[in-house]
């Protein structure tokens, strides 16, 4: 009786996110932060001196931090198509990495707000028959979201012809 694997393991090709997704948040921490410093260090400034005006200096800090973290979140995203699922894995610190089967899909929708749509991405959502299996995959470019969701569709499609 054979058990085990033999030769090499079936390990999945992880595709990671376009760098979009990760341009677009920065440009929102940048939008936020730089209003809010100006904001922050004339009203202290007016209100209360200049030596509170200072205090201003922890939005650009804010900035900074919030740079690096946008960064290595984005590394984290990163998907895998596989012969019976799709794999979705994220998450710097605490890293989650969700399986959907094929079979068990619903629902493939495409989604593009207008900040997405206004720099060329797209999202993926999946739905499934249990709430805690639904997933998401952000910022493709709209072809490869299209292309996805038909593949998932059409895969989905052949797996629950046999349910």
């Amino acid at each position: 009786m054979d058990t085990g694997t033999r030769g090499e393991t079936d390990r999945p090709e992880w595709v990671g996110l376009p760098g979009g997704l990760r341009g677009v948040r920065r440009l929102l921490l940048v939008l936020w932060t730089v209003p809010l410093t100006v904001v922050t260090g004339v009203s202290l400034g007016l209100a209360f001196g200049p030596g509170w005006a200072a205090l201003a200096a922890l939005w650009p800090a804010v900035l900074a931090w919030g740079w690096v973290l946008i960064g290595r979140n984005w590394r984290s995203w990163r998907y895998a198509e596989r012969a019976d699922d799709l794999l979705i894995s994220r998450g710097v610190l605490w890293r989650e990495e969700t399986v959907v089967p094929y079979g068990r899909m619903q629902l493939v929708e495409v989604t593009s707000g207008p900040l997405e749509r206004r720099f060329g991405l797209a999202s993926v959502q999946l739905h499934t028959a249990a709430a805690a299996t639904d997933a998401k995959i952000p910022g493709l470019a709209p072809a490869e979201a299209e292309r996805l969701r038909d593949r998932l569709t059409a895969l989905g499609e052949a797996r629950s012809a046999g349910l």
